[in-house]
C-alpha cells in the first residue's frame, strides 16, 4: 500500500486577503505518493522527508498547483527490467521517469504527472562514488525525475543547459551544492 508523503502547500504572496475571492490563484502544491517496492532504503535516513522536501522545492520553483506524482522506491533488478522494457537498455539506472500524459476528457482537479522510479543500490553507490550524502543524491534524483515528468529533458545541449540550471536552483534552495560541478550528468 502506498505511503503518502504530502508536500506542504506553498502559497505565493498575495496583495490583501484574496482567499475568499473566486478568481484567486490556486495554491501551489504537489502531492507525492511514495511506494516502497523493493531495495534497502535504510541508508538514506528519512526517505519520505527527503522526497517531500525535493518535491516541495520543485513545486515552489515552478509554481505547480494541484498536482500529484508517484515515487517508487525500487532496486537495481526491477529498474533494470523497466529500463530494458521501455528504453532497450537492460541495465539498472539511478532514476526512471514515466510521464502520465494528458487525460482524456475534462481535466481533473488534480493533475497526475506520472511516476518516478529509483534504484536503491545504484543511488547509494553513486552517492559513495561522488562522496555526497545519500539523502542529498536522493533529493537530486527526485528533482531530476520530477522535472522529466514536467517535460524537461537533456537530449540536446540546449535542453540540458536549461534543465541543469533549474536543478541547480532547486537544489540550492534545499542547501545542496551544484551536483554538475563534481559529477557526470545523469
Amino acid at each position: 500500500m502506498p505511503t503518502v508523503a504530502p508536500v506542504p502547500s506553498v502559497q505565493a504572496p498575495e496583495a490583501g486577503d484574496a482567499r475568499g475571492c473566486a478568481d484567486a490563484e490556486p495554491p501551489i502544491g504537489l502531492r507525492i505518493d511514495v511506494v516502497d517496492e523493493a531495495g534497502d532504503w535504510s541508508g538514506f535516513g528519512d526517505v519520505e522527508a527527503a522526497i517531500a522536501a525535493a518535491a516541495g522545492a520543485v513545486a515552489a520553483e515552478l509554481a505547480i498547483a494541484a498536482s500529484e506524482a508517484c515515487v517508487a522506491l525500487s532496486d537495481d533488478a526491477q529498474v533494470a527490467e523497466l529500463n530494458a522494457s521501455y528504453r532497450g537498455k537492460p541495465t539498472p539506472t539511478n532514476v526512471l521517469s514515466f510521464p502520465a500524459g494528458e487525460p482524456a476528457g475534462e481535466a481533473p482537479q488534480t493533475r497526475h504527472l506520472g511516476d518516478v522510479i529509483l534504484a536503491a543500490e545504484t543511488v547509494l553507490r553513486e552517492a559513495a562514488e561522488q562522496d555526497i550524502a545519500p539523502a542529498d543524491h536522493l533529493r537530486h534524483l527526485v528533482v531530476h525525475g520530477l522535472l522529466h515528468l514536467l517535460g524537461y529533458d537533456h537530449e540536446s545541449d540546449a535542453e540540458a543547459e536549461i534543465m541543469e540550471a533549474l536543478e541547480v536552483r532547486i537544489l540550492a534552495s534545499l542547501g545542496i551544492a551544484n551536483p554538475y560541478e563534481t559529477i557526470p550528468k545523469p
